[in-house]
């Protein structure tokens, strides 16, 4: 089921790497025209800083060079406003309808209303469980949770019975239960042979971060302050857990996973905080939904099946849907530089203050 998507041309990427302004208001739909519309609905600002710093501005700079209007907004974590944003984009009639949807029960909401409006859906990231989405774009997800765990299995080297917690993203994102799923594949035959000892796996609602620094500290006051390894499902959540193991001078000392690549997740990675990150490439992924977005916008439909080079099994409708989906890579500390040799991030964010050192040691401060 793992697919790369690469570019259609050198000159689409480079279009691809441009920056908007985040939306701050309520829905603005472009004025009319002959343009057709596409309706996009990122999640939020806080889970993850891509959304609008990444995802934002590569399906903008896409949809402008295709001669698509884009109308993206941002639910900022509330169903409520997820719902009016999509009533909006529908009563509008956008051709496409793109969402990242807060939890199954409101992705299958909006479907539903999309459907009734004849405007198909594509769901960007996450897949709504029992939902009617015509397409699914989004990264292998049991892949990443496997590469955390070999991350985490190759940070703790070979100590018998090293004491793990678990902080698992949000049990309503179906992408969450996958990245458990992949973690499982590694890590539950060492936790039954007991050469791992589980001491809890900790789902987060909403993917909160300062909830799950909360709740793994009350898991570790409940082990008598004992872990040897951490699974953080991403960088916001390993950030949390790094604050409660600073506080009990164990940073550095007990490898944590996380996942995005976010700029303060390789600062951590590289300042020894974090053992190690998953990049998943949202330039491939905001180019795929543009690119079969653009195909249903068009209305060609042939084109978008073409380009849905996989399937997604959603459990609930229990129905295949076509899907994009794209690999991932294990960063760790000696890695970190590729990520800036490939302009995914500027040395001069990563190497600011205590970090300037340890990028001259990693050779990133030239790339």
């Amino acid at each position: 089921m793992r697919r790369r998507v690469m570019a259609a041309s050198a000159c689409a990427l480079l279009l691809l790497t441009g920056c908007g302004e985040a939306g701050q208001g309520g829905p603005s739909l472009p004025a009319r025209g002959p343009k057709p519309v596409v309706g996009v609905i990122l999640p939020d600002r806080t889970t993850s800083t891509r959304w609008e710093e990444q995802d934002r501005p590569l399906l903008t700079q896409a949809f402008n060079y295709a001669d698509i209007d884009p109308f993206i907004e941002n639910a900022e974590g509330d169903e409520a406003k997820f719902a009016q944003i999509a009533d909006e984009m529908i009563r509008r009639k956008v051709k496409v309808l793109v969402i990242t949807p807060l939890s199954a029960a409101s992705g299958l909401a909006v479907q539903k209303k999309a459907k009734e409006a004849g405007i198909p859906v594509i769901d960007y990231d996450r897949v709504t469980l029992g939902g009617q989405a015509e397409y699914h774009v989004g990264f292998d997800s049991v892949n990443v949770g496997q590469l955390q765990a070999d991350g985490l299995l190759g940070c703790l080297g070979d100590k018998p019975g090293a004491q793990i917690i678990e902080i698992e993203g949000a049990p309503t994102d179906h992408n969450a239960t996958l990245f458990a799923q992949g973690q499982k594949t590694r890590l539950s035959a060492k936790y039954d042979s007991g050469a791992l000892k589980l001491v809890k796996s900790q789902p987060v609602a909403d993917w909160d971060n300062v909830l799950g620094g909360q709740l793994f500290e009350e898991i570790l006051n409940g082990n008598g302050g004992k872990v040897d390894g951490v699974v953080a499902a991403n960088d916001g959540l390993a950030g949390a857990v790094i604050q409660v193991l600073k506080k009990r001078n164990l940073a550095g000392r007990v490898p944590v996973t996380g996942q995005d690549a976010t700029v303060e997740g390789l600062r951590a990675v590289l300042r020894g905080d974090q053992c190690v990150t998953v990049y998943k490439p949202v330039r491939d992924e905001a180019e795929a939904a543009a690119r079969l977005a653009i195909a249903v916008a068009r209305g060609d439909l042939d084109g978008a099946d073409d380009l849905a080079t996989g399937n997604l099994r959603d459990p609930v409708s229990r129905r295949d849907v076509k899907s994009v989906l794209l690999g991932a890579t294990l960063i760790k500390r000696a890695t970190v530089r590729a990520l800036v040799t490939e302009g995914v991030v500027k040395s001069q964010e990563l190497c600011a203050g205590d970090l300037q050192a340890v990028c001259q040691q990693q050779d990133i401060l030239g790339s």
